[in-house]
């Protein structure tokens, strides 16, 4: 039933997306310019298989997450999700249907890479214990993947929090390297992850089809939003438009909303890559000393690394403050 509604909100709201910015993103801005560079972009999801509750799934997860591999199957495009074995389990048993919607990213010849266990926040735990979820979060999905010939490269820090010192942050680095990984920078970071929660809400609460349509077009023209801020704010930095990355995750929201996103990019002149691709750029090799709490994109630590002005970093836009109340989280989470 939903595939419906979905089916009817992209007919109505891709034009208003592809068109303009709510007020609560800025000053209008053309969200189609003419594309004058060479836009790339590595799409990245984080906690797959699903973002959930680890003892009480969604009930329709199987649905959903069949949307999810259908619509980016359909868009044709490369991607990588970044796992967490922990959500494998529940009620400390492996559950064998979410270890199969894991080979249906790779079925899909989709890339899978390692997000810890347990999502640890390295901040908080040390990396002593930070680094034994790392390869607890490889027990299962190194083998998946050398089964099929496939090697595990890719690692991404939980939260985007990469030391809250610098010996941390080289520790871990380096164990990261000695074990094979590549770090998976970020490029377009979000509060996707709010927007989802909203709907996950406005959902369980059998919210009417309009605030449903409603959310759906306030999270397109919010991402796109963050595209034009994040273009910038590259070419302030480097010069040019760095290849960007852009962090999702595996949830209701991009099940119904993805080939809406892929088709406003599009439209911005993206070309979709690999993330191996993408960070062949040069950019991707500058120094990044950032250390602190705030998990944030990579053009913002290395204009950190830079001693860049507070000035900087100004004009990004902000969630509506209706889904920050409808998600339930505090406002002060930006």
């Amino acid at each position: 039933m939903r595939s419906a509604r979905v089916g009817r909100f992209i007919a109505s709201v891709l034009w208003a997306a592809l068109a303009v910015f709510p007020a609560w993103a800025g000053d209008p801005v053309p969200a189609v310019p003419a594309p004058t560079v060479d836009r790339r972009i590595a799409i990245t999801f984080d906690d797959v298989p699903w973002v959930m509750l680890r003892n009480a799934p969604p009930a329709d997860m199987a649905a959903e997450h069949a949307r999810l591999i259908a619509a980016l199957r359909q868009a044709d495009i490369p991607v990588i999700g970044f796992v967490n074995e922990g959500l494998l389990y529940s009620d400390n048993t492996l559950r064998p249907e979410r270890v199969r919607m894991l080979k249906d990213w790779l079925d899909a010849g989709f890339a899978l890479g390692n997000h810890t266990r347990w999502h640890s926040d390295l901040n908080a735990v040390g990396p002593r214990r930070f680094k034994h979820d790392i390869l607890d979060g490889e027990r299962l999905l190194r083998p998946m993947l050398a089964k099929r010939g496939l090697k595990l490269e890719w690692f991404r820090y939980p939260l985007l929090r990469t030391g809250a010192t610098l010996e941390a942050k080289h520790d871990v680095d380096a164990f990261l390297a000695k074990h094979g990984y590549r770090v998976a920078p970020v490029t377009v970071n979000s509060s996707e992850w709010v927007f989802a929660l909203a709907y996950r809400n406005a959902i369980a609460a059998h919210a009417p089809e309009d605030t449903l349509q409603r959310l759906r077009a306030d999270y397109i023209a919010y991402m796109q939003a963050k595209f034009v801020y994040y273009e910038q704010r590259s070419v302030d930095l480097l010069g040019y438009e760095v290849p960007q990355v852009l962090l999702v995750h595996a949830n209701e929201l991009n099940a119904d909303t993805c080939t809406t996103l892929v088709a406003a990019l599009r439209a911005r002149g993206y070309r979709f890559v690999t993330l191996a691709e993408a960070t062949r750029d040069p950019a991707y090799q500058r120094p990044d000393t950032y250390t602190g709490a705030l998990g944030t994109s990579w053009i913002h630590r290395w204009a950190k690394t830079e001693g860049r002005p507070d000035s900087f970093y100004f004009g990004e836009p902000r969630t509506p403050k209706w889904i920050i109340e409808l998600a339930g989280v505090s406002p002060s989470f930006e």
